[in-house]
Formats: structure tokens, sequence, C-alpha cells
């Protein structure tokens, strides 16, 4: 069977920007960045994004374009059956993601009706409190969706292309605006601040709790460690620069992200609004306060939480499609009941998240951190190790001179440091989930001990191991 391609390079670049662009950028990194420390947040997720998530995003374009399979398929294409739990791990890591992503796609869903009342504009931070979590939220998760599962079921190979190559442009453009806007806000100063003048101090004292959430953040919103980006890139021809493609899509994700907080954390400190108190919804509640000062409040709201809404839409697509092809390919069931099977899944676990606001931060916060470091954990060390030689031959196909220069380092940083750093992150991620106070010094030890490790292996097996495809 003739595999589907991507039509246009731009095409590409803007489904895999749209596939974490609505929640990735626009929700969860202000919430997050909020939560630890403002510009330590953003000091520490700016660089994991450039030594962390591109070459991560390189690397999991190197599987999907050799393999030109689904995320489990591909390892067992590659390699044999033995590798594809690594696959598994991407799959569990769309579960816990679009568990939560859909109670959060509720959420834009019920703020899109509402704009057309404005029934948010005089109490902001009320009226979330008040549909956040719920019977009422579980009605606009399930909503959701329906929507995705419906699009899914009848198949999205021009969907994803034709919508994000208008969304993610619309999304630049309305938050490009807001932030020239809010700039002009009295006490926006406060915000600017807050965001970006780095704390020495704090970051210091807390860089231990920062860091996973920032390189969870850093994952999440490159899309990689949960297959999304693997399956994308198995619809690219040989003729495409893998680097140039992976960087021009991690500058354009990491700029929303932060014209994203240009636009928040002023507009909540001219509220008068703590960041430290918008948690999840803090989205919700600075850009309603936003758009109640706005001329033609009502429609600019319904325009920009539409757009979020097509994007989180696209997103979610993109997740549940993981899922789906998997089923399709590996296990032979049709794509309709496979579609209804996982949104039934889904049903059940989304709704669990949108009634308890525990269940929601566990997911979408420690698990889903815990997950993508994982998942590309997982991805680097196959590159590294069992592919070898032939991903650096991947990553040379279609790269200019410029590119293939990087192409050593590119290797032997997915080989060794990477795999070492994310499984620092990793151990200290699961050592908070159980509770456990993690010092500055065992945290050191579990890295050295990692480092040994990879050393002694590397030893007595040697770089690279290659393994024909």
């Amino acid at each position: 069977m003739t595999r589907s391609t991507w039509r246009t390079r731009i095409g590409f670049i803007l489904a895999a920007v749209g596939s974490a662009v609505g929640i990735g950028n626009i929700w969860r990194f202000p919430w997050l960045t909020a939560e630890n420390g403002g510009a330590a947040f953003l000091t520490l997720y700016l660089v994991l994004v450039v030594g962390v998530g591109v070459p991560g995003l390189i690397g999991e374009f190197v599987i999907g374009r050799r393999s030109n399979r689904n995320p489990v398929g591909a390892f067992d294409e590659l390699a044999g059956r033995w590798y594809r739990p690594l696959g598994a791990i991407a799959l569990i890591a769309c579960l816990v993601i679009l568990s939560f992503y859909s109670v959060v796609g509720g959420w834009i869903l019920r703020y899109t009706f509402a704009s057309t009342t404005g029934a948010y504009f005089a109490a902001p931070q009320q009226y979330f409190a008040a549909i956040d979590y719920g019977l009422g939220a579980v009605g606009f998760h399930v909503l959701f969706l329906a929507a995705t599962v419906a699009i899914v079921y009848l198949g999205v190979e021009r969907g994803i292309e034709l919508s994000t190559t208008v969304m993610v442009p619309g999304i630049v453009v309305l938050f490009g605006g807001l932030a020239v806007w809010v700039s002009t806000l009295p006490g926006a100063g406060g915000g600017y601040d807050f965001y970006l003048s780095l704390d020495v101090s704090y970051l210091r004292e807390n860089f231990f709790s920062v860091l996973p959430a920032a390189a969870g953040q850093a994952l999440f919103t490159l899309s990689v460690g949960a297959g999304t980006m693997l399956t994308y890139s198995s619809y690219l021809g040989e003729d495409r620069s893998l680097a140039a493609d992976g960087t021009l899509i991690a500058v354009l994700n990491t700029a929303i992200g932060v014209l994203a907080g240009l636009v928040i954390f002023p507009l909540l400190f001219s509220l008068g609004v703590s960041p430290g108190q918008g948690g999840p919804g803090a989205l919700f509640v600075s850009l309603a306060g936003a758009f109640a000062e706005l001329p033609y409040s009502r429609l600019v709201g319904v325009v920009f939480f539409g757009v979020v809404l097509l994007a989180a839409l696209s997103s979610a697509i993109s997740i549940l499609e993981v899922l789906v092809a998997y089923l399709v390919d590996e296990h032979d069931l049709s794509r309709g009941w496979a579609t209804l099977g996982t949104g039934g899944i889904f049903l059940v676990t989304g709704t669990i998240a949108a009634l308890s606001p525990s269940a929601f931060g566990l997911l979408a916060d420690t698990l889903s951190n815990v997950v993508l470091t994982a998942g590309l954990i997982g991805f680097l060390l196959f590159d590294g190790w069992v592919l070898g030689r032939l991903a650096r031959e991947e990553f040379g196909r279609g790269a200019g001179p410029i590119a293939q220069i990087f192409e050593a380092p590119w290797y032997y940083a997915i080989a060794v440091v990477l795999p070492v750093f994310l499984a620092f992150t990793l151990v200290t991620s699961v050592a908070g989930i159980v509770g456990i106070d993690t010092s500055t010094g065992s945290a050191m030890a579990l890295a050295l001990i990692g480092i040994t490790a990879v050393v002694l292996t590397f030893r007595r097996h040697g770089i690279p191991v290659e393994r024909s495809a």
C-alpha cells in the first residue's frame, strides 16, 4: 500500500508546530512558568529546548523516516520484535496526555461558547473556578473528545495539514496583537519582571525542583517522546533535511510559547492576580480579563478561543492517530473499531481527570513529564546504540553542508550525553511522585551511577552498534 506523504514542506512544519502549540505552548507553558519561579523556569526551558529538545526531535525523526511505520512497528521494522516495548512507552505517553488534554479542550470549547455572551467578563477568576472540574467539565470533555474521534474516524490525511496552515499563523497574529496591547496596561511591568528578570538565588535554591518541570515542558512543547513526531516523520521524503526542519519547528514552537508568556503574565499582574494563583487556569483567567477591556470583546473572545480550539483539536487528533495507527497496523483492526475503542478509553480516563483536580494535576504535570522523558530516552538509546551508523546516515539524507557539520556531535550527544541527563531528570521526577526528598547529593550520586553504567557498557560493546534495517 502506498504510504501518504506531506504535500509541502511548510505543511509538515506547521502541522508539527500545531501538534503542540494549542495546549503545549499557550496553556501549559504559562502555567508551569508561574509555578516554577517565572524567569528561572524560562531560562532552564530555553536551554533544554536547544540542548535536549532539538537533538531529541531529530532523533525521533530519524526513526520515523527510516522505518515509515507507527511507533511500535518502527522498532520492529528496524531491529526486531524485542525492541517493540520502546514503542509501547510512546503509546502510554499518548494515553496519559490525551486523558487530560481533552479536559482542557473542553475548557476551551466552553470559553468559545461563553464568549458569545461575555459570561466570564465580569469575574474571570470566579467563572473559571466554577467550571474547571465537575459534571459540566465532563460534558465539555465529552464534546471535545467526540469531535476528535469523529475526525479520526473519517480520516485526517489532509485535514491536519490544511487546517494548521491557516491556524498557526492566525495564533501568531492574535498573540502578537495582544502582546502589543498589554504592554500599555498599568501594572504590566511587574509581569515582565517576573517573566524575564532572572533571580539567580531562586534558581540555585530550587534547581532540582524546577529542572524536571522545565525538561518535561521542553519535550511536551516539541511533542517528542510520545511518538507523534515519529509518526509524522514517517510520511517524509528522503530529500528533506531533518536537522533543518527540526530546528525550524523548535524555533517556531518556542517563539509562540514565549509570546504567550509576554501576553499572560503582564495581564495577570495588571489584573492584580498573583502568577502562582493562576494554576491550570492562568490562560483563561488572564485572557478573560483582557477581552472584557477590548472593543468588540465578545467577537475577539470567540475568534481567539475558536483558533485555540482548532489548535487543541489538531493536537488531540495527532495523539489519537498514533494509537489508532498502532491498532490498525499491528492488530489488523478496522479504522472504525480502532477509533471507537480508543475513544471509549479516553471517555473514562478523561472523565476521571475532569472530576478530580488531583488526578488532573498528576496526569498533566508529573506523569506526562515522566512518560515523555522515558520515551525520549528509549528513542535516543535506540538511535545511538542500535541503529548506529544507520542513524547518522539517515541524519545526513537531504542535509546540506552546514547541517552535515553537526552530524557527529548530534550522534554522540544522543548516544551518551542526553540519555544520562534525561535519566537524571527521570529519577528526580519519580522521586517526587513517591514523596522522596531527593537531596542534591543523592541526585548527583544517581547521575554518576548512570554515567558509570554508560561508560562501562560502551567499553564492553563500543560505539556504534550497527544493525541492519
